[in-house]
């Protein structure tokens, strides 16, 4: 089970940091991952990626230089720091665990609930 906090709402160019607490201890091969969804059933937009075991990390290029994923393996937690937000960021922000090292969202098992991000202008 994933389970995210930390979102709310923000001006433009304010910062948030979202948290993923995983129930369970993440296998080394475990991809974690981060989507947004701006509009309820569109698809889910990759955000930031990063490999259990080895720290490995991927951005979306609409948030690279401005997000930061990382991990905490001995609290089973994954974080998003986000600076600079813009209103187009605003979107219901989930985190999600896979196998593959891909910004597909179906290829992802387990998703968590989800957290609201919301950025004023």
């Amino acid at each position: 089970q994933l389970v995210e906090s930390g979102g709310g709402s923000v001006q433009d160019g304010g910062s948030l940091r979202l948290s993923c607490i995983s129930s369970g201890r993440p296998f080394s091969s475990s991809v974690m991952a981060w989507f947004r969804q701006k509009t309820p059933g569109k698809e889910r937009e990759f955000v930031a990626l990063i490999r259990w075991h080895s720290g490995t990390t991927l951005y979306a290029d609409s948030v690279k230089g401005r997000f930061t994923i990382s991990k905490d393996n001995a609290e089973r937690t994954m974080y998003l720091q986000m600076y600079s937000l813009k209103p187009e960021d605003t979107a219901v922000y989930y985190c999600a665990v896979g196998s593959q090292y891909t910004s597909n969202p179906s290829e992802y098992r387990h998703w968590g609930q989800g957290t609201q991000v919301t950025v004023a202008s």
